[in-house]
């Protein structure tokens, strides 16, 4: 009685899922907050610097992911109209067939609210072409509404993150900032160390380039930022590098 209302409580993530018991001592040897989710999965919470980010492992949110997903995201203050993404181009691939089927062979005629950013912009934004992508063309698709802000975000280590990065099957994976928001999805039927760790680092080094191309752009930054501390946040030294 008492362990199962722990359970619904979340009191104890081991209790429900076993193939967690190396993430919240992962977690906490990180100074991370670790909360289970009871019946779905489990929030991290952590910073790089003074950015906070939040780490998600559940059920996916997306109809492009089956299953189990992580998400990545962190609030970093950019204007509202800096909308930008990458993502694997075998997934881009799928969602061009799909919209393609559903908005143009199919019944639907507009794409409304209901469809995920994603596609939407998919089709409202041109792609980087192959020459401003380099290394990244043959993998990867990037576009947004600012391209200038897009590629200087993709010339340094966030590239070269990407070009490294190395997924069995080729799982969808989504790179995006929208909302002043950065966000970070994949599939991930299950949530071991060794992957979260390495998503994160790709995350973290995405939030120090997005940082820099902001420090140097303030007019991308929500009114409400102040591009002092993206200055200052920006400069060598000032943050902790993930372990």
């Amino acid at each position: 009685m008492l362990d199962g209302i722990k359970r619904w409580l979340g009191g104890s993530a081991k209790a429900d899922a076993p193939e967690w018991q190396g993430v919240a001592p992962w977690a906490e040897s990180h100074q991370y907050g670790f909360r289970a989710v009871p019946g779905e999965g489990f929030v991290v919470d952590g910073r790089l610097g003074a950015t906070p980010w939040r780490l998600e492992w559940g059920p996916s949110q997306r109809p492009y992911i089956e299953g189990q997903e992580l998400r990545l995201r962190s609030e970093l203050g950019l204007g509202s109209d800096l909308q930008l993404l990458v993502m694997n181009r075998k997934l881009a691939e799928h969602m061009e067939k799909t919209v393609f089927e559903q908005f143009v062979e199919g019944v639907q005629t507009r794409i409304d609210n209901q469809t995920p950013p994603e596609m939407r912009w998919l089709v409202m934004f041109a792609k980087l072409s192959g020459s401003e992508m380099g290394a990244l063309k043959e993998r990867w698709v990037a576009l947004s509404s600012q391209k200038t802000w897009l590629r200087e975000w993709l010339e340094g280590p966030l590239s070269a993150a990407l070009a490294a990065l190395r997924m069995d099957d080729e799982p969808p994976m989504v790179l995006m900032i929208g909302r002043g928001r950065l966000m970070l999805r994949t599939a991930m039927a299950e949530p071991l160390v060794g992957p979260l760790q390495g998503w994160l680092r790709l995350f973290e080094c995405a939030i120090r380039e997005t940082r820099r191309v902001a420090a140097d752009n303030p007019d991308s930054l929500s009114p409400s930022a102040a591009p002092s501390l993206w200055q200052q946040s920006a400069l060598p030294g000032s943050e902790r590098e993930e372990k």
